[in-house]
């Protein structure tokens, strides 16, 4: 009894702990179940069965945009056009090359040794880290020039003068960048092991060789077949069907595709944008014969910037004819027209100097400078100065050219006061800097006659689209999209519409929706309907309206999905069945034509009269190198075909061929293991990655992160 009371006693804490028991459970069955319907909310991609994580993502797109901010520093014009919404695709695609190479290293055992380590971050360094840690030791103040000298300093503080406190944030960041450099070693010692692996043994080389030596004289005719005629080579369904089921893994698509059909619409200003334009520039005009342009109309969009130019940096053919003689404060429009306005507003005409040549003395210490600058004003040149005072203290540079003027105006490259006591010295010696160090003297040895400098402000205004404008395409967009909500509708009546529908193939690695069929150029901001498509679109299904906010090229997008393929490209694709219909028909034509020309062929001249087409002849024909012949399996048939009189009319892909094989040689070139070497690697041409990715399947979730909506 008392044992029974003491349970009745704390039933209500036993349903307590039972309760909180039973939600625990429910909840962590219910998160670990949200887990699997929603998805690894951190997975950007899978291969396989190994994960890429967010972090690891974002660490390699900040490396991508790191590199393009540099290149662009080292060559902006190049860079200047860079579309970045490639960027997240090339940190995928390295990210997965390295986790299946990463893979391929355990898989193989490979370990870094210690030797290995000293060697590649010491030594050789391959890490571009090694050189980051270094600048910021230099930056500390400390002086190194060498990863051994910051090695030393780094983990021997206390021998170097400096504390353990100081050096522990180095010591974290170089510890970090060993293992990562451990895995670049280990992934450069198993590449290397493959790449290895491809190599010509000696018949390679040898076949190699004997190919190129071995040419053929050949009279050769050539009829391709041009648009053929359907009712003259009619293909059946089913022909197409078995001829799909033959080479159906042409059709195989890497990754889930959809088919869709893209409207993209560009927005140009409308002829209300033009006339604001022009009724701007009128108030530009009056603003500036007032006064000047203000913050209220440089909003709009006006541009307004001050020029100081000699007559010969003035680019523009119609500013230079104004200010050549515009009295100063008139104002006038340069050019107004559906682009845009641009107005000057004058202002002076004077002439300037734009370069001297300047003899510079720089002297180290308290006392010698005096000295220096007396011998100087005494009338000694200045090439005999170093002849008389021999000491490393004292720095002679003659004839220095200082440009005062450059093709965007003054250089700035002398203070104005500076300048102002140079010009106005003559022939003295000036001082131009001093300090406790020492001084700096100079003497304006030459200078160049005066030119004519032009000050002006130039006010410039770009015609773009209004936000009403903006407003009533994509309204006009939004009504086609309602009446036609799917894609069947969408296809068939854009024409009707206005609108020019563009067919592409989109998978989870486009970058972007691609300005033509298979081409690296994208149309802007449109990643993010490829977002759409991949993550929403079914079958059938048309988007809303994405817009570009591209200020260069606004533009207003629509897509509709015609189809999904997840494993092949069926054979009721239309790109899919016309391009096997077309083969088809083209081996149907080439079977009659052989047949038709063949009894016509005794010699390459009578089949080529035939064909209607000129004969040619190729006096070193090569296996596998000629351009007179595209199909392959007609450049084989010529190199195994032996010399003789016999014309053979044959059937391509591309055309009908009829050739005679003359005779045989083999040409006198020098054997170079080497070189053949090299060109059976090249001919080979081994895709690594895909070596290494074999039938993994790749999942890539980037666009749930990324994109918008």
């Amino acid at each position: 009894m008392a044992t029974l009371e003491k349970i009745r006693s704390k039933s209500v804490f036993l349903i307590i702990v039972i309760g909180v028991a039973l939600l625990a459970f429910i909840v962590g069955d219910a998160l670990t179940n949200g887990s699997k319907l929603f998805g690894n909310q951190t997975t950007v991609a899978k291969v396989g069965d190994q994960k890429i994580d967010i972090t690891e993502y974002q660490r390699k797109r900040q490396e991508l945009n790191d590199q393009l901010e540099e290149a662009r520093k080292q060559n902006p014009q190049q860079y200047a056009n860079f579309d970045t919404q490639i960027l997240a695709e090339m940190a995928l695609e390295q990210l997965v090359g390295e986790k299946l190479l990463d893979k391929a290293v355990a898989d193989a055992g490979i370990r870094t040794s210690g030797n290995q380590l000293r060697f590649y971050m010491l030594d050789n360094p391959i890490n571009d880290k090694i050189s980051i840690i270094m600048r910021q030791l230099q930056a500390s103040g400390i002086s190194v020039s060498t990863p051994a000298q910051a090695y030393e300093i780094i983990f021997n503080p206390k021998r170097n003068g400096l504390s353990d406190a100081d050096m522990q944030p180095f010591q974290r960041n170089w510890l970090a960048i060993e293992e990562e450099t451990k895995q670049l070693i280990a992934r450069q010692t198993y590449q290397r092991l493959v790449y290895g692996a491809v190599k010509a043994n000696e018949l390679d080389k040898k076949a190699m060789y004997n190919d190129y030596i071995a040419t053929a004289d050949v009279d050769l005719a050539f009829k391709p077949y041009g648009q053929l005629d359907e009712k003259k080579y009619p293909v059946s369904a089913s022909e197409i069907g078995e001829k799909y089921k033959q080479e159906r893994y042409r059709f195989k698509v890497m990754e889930p595709t959809k088919e869709v059909s893209f409207i993209a619409v560009g927005i140009v200003p409308s002829a209300a944008d033009v006339k604001a334009s022009k009724e701007l520039a009128a108030k530009a005009v009056k603003a500036l014969r007032d006064s000047t342009i203000g913050k209220d109309m440089r909003r709009q969009g006006i541009v307004v910037e001050r020029r100081q130019l000699r007559g010969a940096d003035i680019s523009d053919a119609a500013v230079k004819n104004y200010v050549a003689s515009a009295p100063a404060d008139s104002v006038s429009i340069i050019s107004d027209t559906q682009r845009g306005f641009s107005i000057v507003k004058m202002g002076r005409r004077h002439t300037e100097v734009d370069s001297i040549m300047l003899n510079i003395v720089s002297v180290a210490g308290s006392a010698l400078p005096s000295k220096v600058l007396a011998t100087l004003s005494s009338g000694i040149p200045v090439d005999s100065i170093k002849s008389i005072y021999k000491s490393d203290s004292v720095v002679v540079q003659p004839k220095q050219w200082i440009q005062l003027y450059a093709a965007g105006g003054p250089t700035n490259a002398l203070p104005q006061g500076q300048l102002d006591t140079l010009m106005n010295a003559g022939s003295r010696y000036v001082e131009i800097f001093k300090s406790a160090e020492g001084a700096v003297y100079a003497q304006v040895a030459e200078r160049k006659s005066p030119v004519e400098i032009y000050e002006y402000e130039e006010v410039n205004y770009e015609v773009k689209p209004s936000a009403k404008t903006i407003s009533d395409e994509r309204a006009k967009l939004d009504k086609f999209l309602a009446a036609n909500n799917t894609a069947a509708k969408f296809k068939a009546n854009a024409a009707k519409a206005g609108y020019n529908v563009q067919e592409f193939d989109l998978t989870q690695s486009t970058p972007a929706v691609p300005r033509f069929q298979g081409m690296n150029q994208f149309y802007p901001e449109s990643r993010q309907v490829v977002r759409w498509v991949m993550i929403d679109g079914e079958k059938g299904d048309v988007s809303h309206v994405y817009e570009s906010k591209d200020a260069n090229a606004p533009a207003l997008y629509a897509v509709a999905v015609d189809d999904v393929y997840e494993e092949f490209i069926p054979v009721e694709n239309k790109k899919v069945k016309d391009a096997l219909t077309a083969e088809i028909r083209a081996s149907k034509a080439g079977d009659a034509m052989v047949k038709q020309y063949q009894p016509k062929a005794s010699s390459v001249a009578s089949a080529a009269s035939a064909m209607g087409v000129q004969p040619s002849n190729v006096a070193s024909f090569r296996f596998g190198r000629n351009f007179n012949v595209a199909d392959p399996a007609v450049i084989g048939k010529i190199a195994g075909t032996a010399p003789g009189s016999k014309v053979y009319v044959i059937k391509g892909t591309d055309g009908v061929y009829a050739f005679s094989v003359k005779s045989r040689k083999n040409e006198s070139f020098p054997y170079n293991a080497s070189n053949y070497e090299q060109q059976y690697y090249q001919f080979v041409n081994p895709d690594f990655q895909a070596m290494l990715r074999g039938d993994k399947k790749i999942k890539n979730n980037i666009y749930k992160f990324e994109a918008g909506e």
